[in-house]
């Protein structure tokens, strides 16, 4: 496939639902470009074919398509061994995990900007009451059901990765109370494609902007 044929994944570095993309492109081995953007300053040709103004966005040709879960869900049935199950009501129940996964994505950037340390507190709160439930349904062999990589796994990586980043860095780890979902952080952080979805910097820029917010988290 040419570099003009290929499909442009429109991306922001940080951005954890573009990784979502970005994790599948790279197991599937499917060849890709990638356009970084500013959100603070999106350019006009974006908001053209954008209808929420959001990244990421997957340009294949003449069509635009956008959300993480949709974009992972057309590369799955596309290309390659599928990631989900084929079972309807399994199929489902992981659709149901993918949908959880941005909660959870929601809730850490919520602890990223809290301010003070009793909004932290309530937070985590939050987060923890969802991640007992996570922590019930994943299995133990490392992925989120059995041995096999799956849709679900590239939806919780990014939230794991930022996980670890802040446990080296503020020494605040928000799954220390997890046991399989540590083991799960550890096993996915190992795989390529997660080690290559970021860019190189991306420890840095991403604890860059947290200390920039200035709230509770860059003080630690």
């Amino acid at each position: 496939m040419s570099a003009l044929e290929q499909p442009i994944l429109v991306s922001h570095k940080l951005c954890p639902f573009v990784q979502r993309s970005v994790i599948t492109l790279l197991h599937k081995k499917i060849d890709f470009t990638i356009e970084y953007i500013s959100l603070e300053r999106k350019p006009d040709w974006f908001l053209e074919i954008s209808p929420l103004g959001k990244v990421p966005l997957l340009r294949i040709k003449d069509t635009v398509l956008f959300e993480s879960s949709v974009i992972n869900e057309y590369l799955d049935e596309t290309h390659g061994k599928p990631m989900l199950p084929t079972d309807p009501l399994e199929k489902a129940e992981h659709r149901a995990w993918i949908e959880f996964s941005s909660s959870i994505n929601n809730i850490q950037y919520q602890l990223t900007q809290a301010r003070r340390e009793e909004t932290f507190v309530k937070i985590e709160e939050d987060l923890n009451k969802k991640l007992a439930h996570l922590e019930k349904r994943i299995g133990n062999q490392g992925f989120f059901d059995g041995k096999d990589f799956s849709l679900v796994d590239s939806s919780f990586a990014p939230f794991l990765m930022r996980s670890k980043i802040l446990a080296d860095n503020t020494g605040v780890d928000t799954v220390s109370d997890y046991k399989k979902i540590q083991k799960w952080r550890e096993n996915l952080l190992l795989l390529p494609e997660v080690k290559k979805s970021v860019v190189k910097d991306f420890e840095d820029l991403y604890m860059e902007s947290i200390y920039e917010r200035g709230g509770y988290l860059a003080d630690q």
